[in-house]
């Protein structure tokens, strides 16, 4: 039983895990000596970021089914109890 709480179900497989903000030096030299590698990190980010909104987007939708099952599961439950 203490396994089964550990381990998440279906719904939390594909959690959606926002990316961190790139850094950004305050020092303009140092901004300048990592121009490349701070441009990277940004041009990540902004993959990344496009990536987050979409697995946002494919949660939202896969929750709103799965309510609505739910919900017809729920009264299925309520006809057999006769509620």
């Amino acid at each position: 039983m203490a396994l089964l709480i550990c381990v998440p179900g279906p719904g939390f497989a594909d959690s959606c895990l926002a990316p961190p903000r790139p850094f950004l030096p305050d020092d303009s030299q140092a901004a300048q000596d990592y121009a490349d590698i701070i441009r990277r990190d940004f041009e990540d980010y902004i993959q990344d970021i496009q990536n987050y909104f979409r697995c946002l987007d494919g949660e939202r939708a896969r929750a709103f089914k799965e309510a609505r099952e739910v919900s017809e599961d729920y009264g299925r439950f309520l006809q057999l109890v006769g509620d």
